[in-house]
């Protein structure tokens, strides 16, 4: 019935895939290194179809032919981003193709291919329900390196997510990070994404800024923690290529196991 009832009501899904992953050491670009048997992206599109999203937007870049010739056949929208220039800028690219959209706009990324779709039904649910402006889906690290930090207020509030380059010593201590994954409401976003600037150190359009925005013009901003950090790591090596694998692998197994004590 919870999943019925999310397919019924407008959502549409953006999914950031424009990145070459230098770190993966390879030419060829991340979302399409193989994930058993299949190419990265192929999680996060079936992750969005899956929740019946009214369109799916593919943000892409490098190999951008290569990754729109592995989607043939899935009911997908393709924006190029040319010049990687931030988060907030390959938003922008997208934002054309969802003029008409209605209720949420979820942002995923197309290198996190372990994240379950019960917690984005989750997500949206906690979304609508705060009635917020945008909702973020974070979760807490023993080793926060080289993630945004969730910033928040005495009593708890969300005030601001900080990038490490620009965060101060006591930021960088913050265990609770931001994972990459929001749920919009898609007027606000509408009526933001323009307004995002490059003042930062790495003059980028920051996605992240947004929840700044959102406070200044007295929007709620809201969370949901994602308990477990494996769910949500993104993949950046070929080491944790290799471990996103064994979870996958691990998941199959105890799946057939359950049903294996049904059939039983």
């Amino acid at each position: 019935m919870e999943e019925t009832a999310h397919k019924n009501k407008p959502c549409s899904v953006i999914i950031l895939a424009a990145g070459l992953g230098t770190r993966m050491k390879s030419e060829q670009v991340k979302v399409l290194h193989p994930l058993l048997g299949r190419p990265m992206i192929f999680f996060a599109a079936d992750l969005a179809l899956g929740l019946g999203a009214e369109k799916t937007v593919l943000v892409v870049g490098h190999q951008a032919e290569e990754v729109q010739k592995a989607l043939t056949g899935k009911p997908v929208e393709f924006a190029l981003q040319k010049m990687q220039l931030g988060t907030g800028h390959a938003v922008q690219q997208a934002m054309p193709h969802l003029q008409g959209s209605r209720g949420e706009i979820l942002v995923l990324c197309g290198d996190v291919p372990l994240l379950r779709p019960e917690t984005l039904r989750n997500l949206i649910s906690s979304h609508r329900e705060t009635g917020a402006a945008v909702t973020l889906l974070t979760t807490h690290v023993p080793d926060p390196a080289g993630y945004g930090r969730i910033v928040r207020s005495p009593s708890g509030n969300i005030l601001k997510i900080v990038e490490e380059k620009d965060a101060s010593e006591q930021e960088k201590a913050i265990r609770e990070i931001n994972t990459g994954i929001y749920c919009y409401d898609a007027e606000f976003l509408r009526t933001t994404i323009a307004s995002l600037t490059n003042r930062n150190v790495q003059n980028e359009y920051y996605l992240t800024d947004l929840v700044e925005i959102a406070q200044d013009g007295h929007k709620r901003v809201s969370s949901l923690t994602c308990p477990d950090p494996d769910e949500v790591m993104g993949i950046n090596s070929r080491d944790q290529l290799a471990a996103a694998g064994a979870i996958l692998r691990n998941r199959i197994n105890l799946r057939h196991m359950r049903e294996g004590v049904t059939l039983i």
